[in-house]
């Protein structure tokens, strides 16, 4: 499962859309899954590692987007706020289970959790403005529901 929680600080709206790194620490308690890093923006103060949760973290070897789409192509999911990762997950046909702000950018429109930009990616919306935690309880929950059904 590949990561990534941080914008570019210099984005005009990345104090929206980049999540506290401590809000990723519930993926801990899904039993089965391992996490890799795909944070590559480390000037962000936002992508730190999240407390309590193990990540396996190659990103220093990442130069470009061609070598993060590498990475990307070895995942079963990439979780990622709204980031050119994000982005490029879906541009390769990779699930990708997108977390969009309140208000969203113009480009996911303001419902649904579906994009006609990427079939294969998945909307996770904040319900307020600001509100990380609901978005990450609902993906926890869906995450625990994936992984128990893929140990089948």
């Amino acid at each position: 499962m590949g990561l990534t929680w941080a914008g570019n600080p210099k984005h005009k709206n990345d104090s929206n859309r980049s999540v506290d790194p401590a809000l990723l620490s519930g993926l801990a308690a899904v039993e089965g899954v391992d996490f890799f890093s795909l944070q590559k923006s480390k000037e962000n103060k936002r992508a730190e590692s999240p407390p309590g949760l193990r990540l396996i973290d190659f990103t220093n070897s990442l130069y470009d987007f061609a070598e993060t789409a590498a990475l990307i192509e070895q995942l079963d999911l990439v979780i990622s706020a709204d980031t050119a990762v994000a982005h490029l997950a879906g541009a390769l046909g990779k699930p990708v289970w997108t977390l969009i702000p309140n208000p969203p950018d113009f480009r996911w429109h303001v419902r649904g959790d579906q994009t006609a930009w990427y079939p294969t990616m998945r909307l996770f919306r904040q319900e307020s403005y600001g509100e990380w935690a609901d978005v990450m309880e609902r993906i926890v929950r869906e995450l625990k529901i994936r992984a128990a059904t893929a140990r089948l």
